[in-house]
Order: structure tokens, then sequence, then C-alpha cells
């Protein structure tokens, strides 16, 4: 019994010694959880490839009549070492071309004179120039990362297009590139309310936020309930957009000679002339828009007169070949000079109301074979299609977009 009641109290007094340990503060047997939290590492605060924690740091924009010297005086850089930078920027990037309202930063010393040690403009939200004046002049240019993401948007047309997109939230520079997508195809100064599209395209990003649009993936745009479908196909190094059969998009002409504006007067053997008060034949197309805008040529050629009339103003007329003539009426400038090789898509002129006009449009004159005639019934054939050699890789790509495209929500935007 004796022997047992031993035995007992050694237990216990083993048990006792066993906690005391296990709570005391030897680390082997201190519990994961209990250690102390690591502090993390410094993290520099990087930008343009300089760690900005080691200088003063003044953001800011340039402001109208602003230069560089104005800038770089207020931060103790004397005058001299400015006149050098901009003798030495020349072959890097032209000082005189620091535009208002473009970003800038100066890092300065960290001393009480706080003298510039850096200057840094940046010329858009990708490109920067850096100069380092800290000791010898040193001009370098650089680029921010650039993260691409595949968006998609849809609509159904009030107004217009740019109106659509803008109430959609989605970026109203999507409208000129879907214009350019169709520029063969669809009249957008005709387009209807109840006309919808469907878009896949790239939005580009630089540090999260937003700086523009990319390329047009592809596109479904339903006009007067025709389907008129896009599909970007890159072949032999070079890009461009191919229907569902695999026909080109682009055609010998453009469906008007401007981007964007509104259809004031079509083609029509009797017209009551807003100026003469008389009915009388309108043989052209009338666009209006503001005075400035940019207008193309709708075809490639050679320009056979640039000249001013009483009754068309300024006006450039083209030769496109054999059978077709186009002649743009009432430019306020015109740029294209008689003899002059012009591609589709030059600028040749802006809008205006010279001559025989009651306000700002481009009267768009069509010849065919001599005649003229209305260039909006004319079905003009397209391009080169996909090459044999690369239908296949077509059909792959083509099938991943109209799946896209199919999937996409009318006036709903996502990033996929």
């Amino acid at each position: 019994m004796k022997h047992t009641f031993t035995t007992i109290k050694i237990f216990c007094l083993s048990l006792i010694v066993l906690t005391l340990i296990s709570c005391g503060d030897d680390p082997i047997h201190k519990d994961i959880n209990d250690a102390e939290e690591t502090v993390p590492a410094y993290m520099p605060n990087l930008e343009y490839g300089l760690n900005l924690d080691s200088f003063i740091v003044h953001k800011n924009t340039i402001k109208p009549n602003e230069f560089l010297a104005n800038i770089l005086l207020k931060h103790h850089v004397p005058y001299p070492e400015i006149d050098n930078l901009a003798k030495a920027s020349g072959k890097v990037f032209d000082v005189r071309r620091m535009a208002s309202g473009k970003n800038y930063t100066v890092l300065c010393k960290k001393d009480s004179l706080e003298k510039a040690q850096y200057f840094i403009y940046e010329a858009n939200a990708i490109d920067y120039i850096i100069y380092d004046i800290s000791d010898s002049l040193v001009i370098t240019k650089g680029k921010r990362k650039v993260t691409t993401k595949i968006n998609t948007a849809s609509g159904r047309i009030k107004s217009s297009l740019y109106q659509t997109l803008d109430d959609a939230g989605v970026s109203t520079v999507l409208a000129i590139e879907m214009a350019d997508v169709f520029a063969w195809t669809i009249d957008f100064y005709r387009i209807q309310k109840g006309d919808w599209f469907k878009v896949v395209y790239e939005e580009k990003f630089v540090d999260g936020k937003s700086i523009g649009v990319g390329r047009v993936l592809a596109s479904n745009f339903n006009h007067y309930d025709k389907d008129f479908f896009a599909c970007y196909f890159v072949q032999d190094s070079i890009g461009d957009y191919f229907d569902i059969e695999a026909n080109s998009l682009r055609r010998a002409f453009l469906k008007s000679p401007l981007k964007f504006g509104r259809l004031t007067s079509g083609f029509t053997m009797r017209r009551f002339h807003p100026v003469q008060k008389r009915n009388k034949p309108h043989l052209g197309t009338d666009y209006a828009a503001p005075t400035g805008t940019p207008i193309m040529a709708t075809g490639d050629g050679v320009v056979i007169a640039s000249a001013y009339s009483k009754y068309n103003g300024n006006y450039v007329k083209i030769k496109h070949n054999s059978t077709y003539t186009t002649q743009y009426l009432h430019m306020s400038k015109r740029f294209a000079k008689v003899g002059q090789h012009v591609s589709q898509s030059d600028i040749i002129g802006n809008v205006g109301s010279t001559g025989l006009a009651t306000g700002p449009h481009v009267c768009y004159r069509f010849w065919k074979n001599g005649s003229q005639t209305n260039h909006l019934k004319e079905d003009f054939p397209p391009s080169e299609p996909v090459k044999p050699a690369h239908i296949k890789r077509f059909k792959t790509e083509l099938e991943k977009y109209k799946t896209q495209i199919d999937d996409i929500k009318l006036k709903k935007k996502k990033i996929l």
C-alpha cells in the first residue's frame, strides 16, 4: 500500500514538472502560432526606375505658357544648365514640344537647397523622358508597362453610335475604331434607331488605369436587320478584317468621305435648292459636319483638280481609274495638289461652307463611266480574301470570336 502511494506521488510530481516545462519560455516548446510577427522587408517606392524615397518629389502638370526654364529655375537649376539640357535634348526629344496639360516630376535633393536632380516629362500615358541632372547630363527614354485586356461591349442605337457607347459607359473612342472597321460596308450617317452591335476589343491599362481602346478584334453590327460581321486576322504578317465567308471588308471605295457627320441631302433628280430657291437635280450626297472636319479620299487615285469656283467653292477632284472619279466640294481648306497620288483615307481637305452653301458640309460626287451616279447604290467587290494557305487557321479564329460575340448580351460590358 505504501509502495502504491509512493508511485502515485511520483506520477503527480512528474505531471507538475511537465506542466511547468510546457508553460515556460523555452523556445523549443513554444507554439509556432505564438512566434513574433516577421517585419516585412522594406519596399522602395519605385517609379521611372528610380527610388522616389531618396528624393523630395514634386509632381505637377505643365501650365499654359509654361516652359522648361520656368519649371527648373524654381528648383534651383541655373539657366546655363537648363540651356545645355535643351540643346542636348534635341536628339532624344525636342523640349519645345512639351505641351500644357502634360505631367512632369521633379526629384530634388534632401538638403537645405533642394536642388533638382531629375526632371521627368511624360509625353503620354506610356512614354516618358528622364533628364538626369545630378552630375553630368544624361537623357534617356522610358516606357511604362502596358497591360492589354479583352473587353466586350454592346448596345442598341437610339441616336448615334457615339451616344450609345457613352450611355453604356464605354469609351467613345471605340466608335471611331468601329467606323474604321466597317468603313467600306456601313454608312454610319445612315444608321437608324434599333440598329445594334456587339464588339470584342482590346483595352490598354497602365498601373490599373485605362489609357485607351486598342484594336477591334471582332464585331457584329446589325444594320437595317442585316448582320455585318468583322473578324481581325493576320496573314503574311499583315492584319486586316474579314467577314464570315473569309472575304475582305475592304472595298475600292469608302462609304463616306467623313468618319462622322450627318447625311443631310442624298442623290436625287429633283431637290429644292436652299439657296437658289428652285427645284433642280442634286447629283451628289451632302454630309454636314463642323468646319475643319477632315475630308478623306474615298479611294486610291490621282488628283486631277484642286481649285476654287463660284458654286463649288474649294474643291478637289480625283480620278481613280478609267471607270471612277470622285469630287469633294465646299472645303474650307484643300490640301491635295494636282498630279498628287493619294491613297484611300488620305486627308485631302477640311469641311467648310465655301461656294454656294448654307452651312458647313461636304458635297460628295461620284462618276462612273463619265456619268454622275449615287455612290450609295454601288456594290463594289471586296479586296483579296483570306488566302487558301491560311483558311484553316482563319476558321479557328472565326469560331472563337463568333462564340464570344454570341455570348455577349446587349447593353452590357464585361471583362473576359
